[in-house]
Parts: structure tokens; sequence; C-alpha cells
């Protein structure tokens, strides 16, 4: 991304990484990612707010240059984690007498993390305000939204919300601002399911902070800016809030020789029948960011799996445990499945399952499914109507 004025004296010159397809080894990333780094020029003193993933360095030392930065004083550091400080050493390198800005939670992590000596920190409190001569930088912590040293920090007489991880997108997009919401939502609710989601109960405290705070842009450290800052709040109001949790099932399977495919596909042909639904996943070949964003709205999670040797397959663990660690609103859990001569397939996913759900009766079938089987498929899609109507889900008829 070539650096590119926002307001006057406040440049985004951060980086786009077009061909990024995973993040952190686990998160896929089927539209890339940016890494926003956001410069500020004060009458007296200049501030760099975040940096960009070490792979990109060479773009935002190129676009400090472009900007015409001779000398930075202030390197504000909102978050630890690498794709966001990583190129704090070479900017450090580059312009000696910037100090590091950031609180001790984060000075702590950045001194582990990137080696960075004590006496290059200046450490700021919660509330607290940096003079640049003609603006102010005041600086709010929001602690596990995501990491637990995370902070935002709010541009005051230009009303610019830097949010870090808060509201951010993967998206690799030209548009500094959005403008495709329907993009830019299907991006940023996958972002909050596979990031934010374990942590709602805080985020939604932080969004109410936002909203009194009103700013006229959101910049967040990945995808688009926000200029209609309602647009990204109200979204997260959405996906926070109890009251819009759907009808819908969520069937994560996997099957080895068709058996639990073959009752995955009739509990969803049966759920469709009886008005509620149902949205598949394969857990082997599908994708496990658009499983995650499945679930910030699905009242019900069904994870069909074969046994395999004494217990489940390892895609099924795998999705239950991510289910699990995501925290996401749901009301109830199930387990199907086939298995050949027995095992612990149950017990062992529903102990990974940590989440304050109602269980379902596991449906395990040995072998092949038979009608005798698939009708109890069939009463097990009928159970789950019932509970779900019974939850406020669908209108009695």
């Amino acid at each position: 991304m070539p650096q590119i004025e926002i307001v006057k004296g406040v440049y985004s010159v951060g980086a786009i990484d077009w061909d990024r397809t995973v993040f952190d080894e686990l998160i896929p990333l089927p539209e890339g990612t940016s890494y926003n780094a956001y410069l500020i020029k004060g009458s007296e003193k200049t501030a760099l707010i975040d940096t960009v993933d070490p792979a990109k360095t060479d773009v935002l030392l190129a676009n400090l240059k472009k900007a015409g930065v001779e000398r930075i004083d202030y390197i504000v550091a909102s978050h630890a984690e690498q794709d966001h400080s990583g190129s704090i050493p070479a900017v450090l390198e580059k312009y000696p007498d910037a100090v590091v800005v950031t609180n001790a939670k984060c000075r702590g992590f950045l001194m582990d993390l990137l080696h960075i000596p004590e006496g290059k920190f200046v450490e700021v409190k919660d509330g607290e305000e940096l003079s640049l001569g003609d603006r102010t930088l005041r600086f709010l912590f929001t602690p596990w939204v995501h990491w637990p040293e995370t902070m935002s920090t709010y541009l005051v007489e230009d009303r610019i919300l830097f949010t870090c991880d808060f509201f951010g997108s993967h998206l690799a997009t030209s548009k500094l601002f959005a403008e495709d919401h329907y993009d830019v939502y299907t991006g940023a609710k996958r972002y909050y399911a596979e990031i934010m989601m374990p942590f709602r109960t805080i985020i939604r405290k932080n969004v109410a902070m936002v909203e009194e705070l009103n700013p006229a842009i959101i910049a967040p450290s990945h995808g688009p800016l926000y200029r209609n800052v309602s647009f990204i709040i109200d979204a997260y109001k959405e996906w926070l809030s109890d009251d819009t949790l759907e009808n819908m099932v969520v069937i994560g399977y996997v099957s080895m020789h068709d058996s639990t495919r073959i009752m995955a596909e009739r509990l969803a042909s049966s759920l469709i029948e009886r008005g509620v639904h149902v949205k598949m996943f394969n857990l082997v070949t599908g994708d496990t960011g658009e499983f995650a964003m499945s679930l910030v709205d699905a009242a019900t999670l069904i994870i069909a799996t074969p046994t395999v040797l004494s217990g489940p397959h390892p895609a099924a663990l795998y999705a239950t445990y991510l289910a699990s660690a995501l925290r996401p609103k749901m009301k109830f859990f199930g387990i199907m499945g086939s298995y050949g001569w027995g095992g612990r397939t149950a017990d062992i996913l529903n102990g990974i399952m940590s989440l304050k759900v109602e269980r379902l009766e596991p449906l395990l079938i040995k072998g092949l499914p038979d009608e005798d089987g698939l009708k109890k498929v069939e009463e097990m899609a009928e159970n789950i109507r019932r509970l779900h109507e019974e939850a406020g889900l669908i209108k009695p008829e």
C-alpha cells in the first residue's frame, strides 16, 4: 500500500499482503490481509501508530520516506503481536531518537518478543494524553481485545480512533475506506468470529465506550478504515447480542466410508423439512474460518464423526476444540456418527466441549445406518426443532 493521506497530516503507511493465505499457521486468509500503520505529523512531534509484519518492513520504511519523514519521536505500540510490532526494531534503527510508547504490560511483552531495550520505552496509563504540539494522542486501554495488553489511541482533534485489532478484517484491498459494505461485513464478521468472539463480554463494554466517544473515523490495524462508524459498531452489536441467535444448526461432519455422511445429510434434510436453517461443513476439506463464522449466530452445533480406533476422527476433535475455544453464544450441542466395534467418541467430544450448553443425547450407529437408524436421525431432528421452538427461535404453528 502506498502512503495515503487520511486527513491533513495523518497518513496510512502500512502494507497490503495480497499473497498471505494463513495467519498464525492457524487462520485461513482467503482474501489476504493488511498491516495498517499510521503516521501523525504534529506541529512539534511526529508519531507512528504501530508498524507492520516483519515480512513487509521494507514497504513501511519506503512509505515513511515518501511521506518525507526525517524524524520519528514516538512509536505507539498498541499490541505486542508481531504483525503489529515486528518492524519496531527496524524503525528504531532507522530513527534512533524514537521511543516506544505503550503500557506496562505491552512493554514487558515487547522486551520478551523483540528484545527492545528497557530504556527505549515511555510507559503510559489508561486515559493519559501525549501532546504532539497541535495534536493530542489519548490512550484507551482495551485489554483482551484480543490480548491482555491491547490498547487503542484516540487522535483528539481529528476524532480518529486507532483501534488495533478491534473492528479489523483480514481483507487485502486497495481501498482505504470501507465502501462495499457486503464484502467488508463478511470479512469483519469472519475476523470477529476467529479473533474476538472468545472475549465478547469484554468487547461488549468496549463497543459501548467507542459509541460514547463518537469518533469520526475508526482506523483498525487490518482491513479498511470506517468513516461510516455506525456500520461497524452496529455489526458488532448484532454479533455480540444474545438476542440475535438464529434458528440454525451447524453440522460439522467427517466421513471415512460414507456412513456418517449419510447420517449427517439425513439430519440436514430432516431439519430443513422442519423449518430449521442448516449449514453443513466438511471438517476435512472445509474452510475453518467459514465454520467459525457460522457459529456466531447458530443455536446448535452437531459434530458428526466416525469412530477411529476408539475415538473421534482428529478433524472432529479439532472442530469441537475450536468451537469450545471460540465460545459462541449457542445453546445446544450434539454428537452423531458411525462406529465399527465400540469406543469412547461421545465421552471424548463431550469432555472437550467446555461451554455451558445443553447436551443432546449422542446418536452413534454401528456400521452403515439402516432404516431404523435413519429413523433415529429424524427423531434427533425433531428433538432439535422442539428445543429451538422452546427457546423462542421458532414460532409455534
